[in-house]
């Protein structure tokens, strides 16, 4: 069993809370552990229904910071000097907010690889630069960036014939920097009592965005739940310098899967559960020629 209030007294900041997918389950599973939560992202209305949503549990103060990642002066220089003069020194920087895409490489305009790159790069980089220093002052922190399977180098010839091999160049390219760079800042802060990691969901998430659009099996998705409990793990614990899949690691760690509220279990999600699941995503993708791909 986890231990209760496993993230009390912590400050974290999560960037992409706004519209109740990954970043807002996984603000409001560290607000349910006793985090004070900050949440960005570019729509006021969708963070406030994030705040509310926190409040609701009951617990530590949840605040609002509208910045646009997108661009150098949408905010971000300024956002861990903020949240900290509201909050108190930021333990906990989950980097969640991203910008996506799928099409041939040749496609992508100047501007939308500005916009991809500040997002998915540049602003994760900015927000480490900031936060790091403060947690390597007090000898502890947690640092979060989270990634995709597009980042996973295609094998071949022959290629794989899904989208994150043929049309993902720009967000795959960019996911990839972004996991270098996780384990570039993993290994600069060694022995400071820093953990940073870079978490990968085992499937497609089940967002209300993926749900809506309606083109992803349900079959082959992960819930919130899940990537949020991995999550929390990643921003509590002492492994450090990982790229992780969501599911894999909670059965490594054997770690109970709750509701996003932190009080009961979610059915049919536990560890004991996922070995399956995470069979099922496998030969998903070997069918479509990614050769052991999670290994």
């Amino acid at each position: 069993m986890q231990p209760a209030m496993c993230a009390e007294g912590r400050v974290a900041l999560v960037t992409g809370a706004s519209q109740g997918g990954t970043g807002t389950a996984i603000a409001v599973r560290l607000a349910a552990e006793g985090a004070r939560v900050a949440v960005t992202a570019r729509s006021r209305d969708g963070l406030d229904a994030t705040v509310t949503r926190i409040n609701a549990l009951g617990g530590p103060e949840a605040v609002a910071f509208p910045a646009d990642l997108s661009r150098p002066d949408g905010g971000r220089d300024d956002l861990v000097d903020e949240v900290e003069r509201r909050l108190g020194p930021i333990d906990i920087l989950v980097n969640n907010a991203a910008m996506g895409g799928y099409k041939p490489f040749e496609e992508w305009t100047d501007r939308e690889l500005a916009l991809i790159t500040n997002v998915n790069v540049w602003s994760p980089w900015t927000l480490m630069r900031a936060a790091v220093p403060g947690m390597r002052s007090r000898g502890e922190g947690w640092v979060l960036n989270l990634t995709s399977f597009a980042a996973e180098l295609p094998p071949g010839p022959p290629f794989p014939t899904n989208r994150p091999a043929t049309a993902g160049s720009a967000y795959g390219s960019t996911k990839a920097a972004l996991n270098r760079l996780t384990l570039s800042v993993a290994a600069e802060t060694a022995g400071d009592g820093i953990a940073a990691n870079a978490l990968t969901p085992q499937a497609a998430i089940a967002t209300p965005q993926l749900l809506a659009a309606g083109w992803v099996d349900r079959a082959y998705m992960e819930p919130l739940e899940t990537i949020a409990e991995a999550a929390l793990a990643l921003c509590t614990g002492t492994i450090t310098g990982r790229i992780a899949y969501s599911l894999q690691l909670l059965v490594e760690l054997d770690r109970p899967v709750r509701q996003l509220d932190g009080v009961g279990l979610v059915p049919d999600w536990q560890p004991a559960d996922l070995p399956a699941v995470i069979a099922t995503h496998t030969a998903r993708l070997e069918a479509a020629g990614w050769t052991n791909p999670f290994a």
